[in-house]
């Protein structure tokens, strides 16, 4: 009974909607409204709330972004939880796909060669517009958190209780954010999902918690997350990381069938937040 419990509420719900829209600055007035960065608000029922905010930066190679199953399905998750969800439209590489000219494919490096990444940087092809997308897009991020705590009365949310939840490309861009903010758009917690860091890491003072969960077989992704570890631990922050060494196809919210120790990691987040002190009662 559990079990169909559980493979309900993960992929049932898909009729949530956001229950709020806001556009966030970008500095730039002329940007058409169809690709300005936003946020969508998803809200518990106000007799579960407990809190806590998750804003969710989806992945998608940061040319597109898996809204479905990274903000929808997620977001109807932790709404269960009692969690409120802000889904992150963050500025993307709209500069056509492929690689620059002249560069190569880059080596697939396995979990065991965490220093071929220096200083956790797992990006292996930068480029002055690339990197120009993931400091936009690290705007985006830090001004969500930003926007959300101004919200937070009407929302229901403790200004103490907002972190980042990133995937793949987005984790990558909410660990650019925690580097680089400000108190009021600094998280509270990060966790990334096979999402490592996409520039060199500089440890914040007063870093929040990581929560790390990821794939032992993930080229690159796994090797650039140990590595993010490492860098959090060197600077005696506090980190926690979950390697899993079975399963295949999309990371993304799936039911607990007993094939794979992947299948558990959203309930792992959901403990981890508790065993944090995210998800007591106000």
């Amino acid at each position: 009974m559990k079990r169909i419990a559980l493979f309900c509420l993960l992929f049932v719900p898909m009729s949530l909607w956001a229950q709020k829209q806001y556009f966030l600055p970008t500095g730039d007035s002329s940007m058409d409204e169809k690709d300005r960065p936003m946020i969508e608000v998803y809200l518990p029922q106000q007799e579960q709330t407990n809190g806590c905010a998750v804003v969710l930066c989806p992945g998608g190679a940061m040319r597109w972004l898996s809204w479905e199953s990274d903000v929808v399905k997620m977001a109807a998750f932790l709404n269960a939880h009692g969690i409120a969800a802000i889904g992150l439209r963050y500025h993307l590489n709209k500069g056509g796909g492929g690689m620059p000219r002249g560069a190569q494919m880059p080596p697939m490096v396995d979990v065991t060669h965490p220093d071929h990444f220096p200083q956790a940087d797992a990006n292996p092809m930068h480029n002055a517009h690339g990197d120009s997308i993931i400091h936009l897009a690290e705007q985006d991020a830090k001004a969500a958190i930003k926007m959300v705590r101004e919200h937070a009365a009407e929302w229901n949310i403790n200004k103490d209780k907002i972190g980042y939840l990133g995937f793949s490309a987005g984790g990558g861009v909410a660990i650019a954010a925690t580097m680089s903010a400000t108190a009021i758009e600094r998280p509270n917690f990060l966790c990334t999902n096979y999402g490592p860091s996409l520039m060199p890491v500089t440890v914040p003072v007063d870093a929040p918690p990581l929560l790390i969960m990821t794939r032992a077989d993930h080229p690159n992704v796994a090797a650039g997350l140990v590595a993010l570890f490492m860098e959090w631990k060197k600077a005696g922050a506090n980190a926690e990381i979950h390697m899993y060494g079975d399963g295949n196809g999309p990371y993304e919210l799936m039911p607990e069938t007993g094939a794979t120790t992947t299948e558990t990691w959203s309930r792992q987040l959901i403990l981890w937040l508790k065993a944090k002190g995210f998800l007591t009662q106000r």
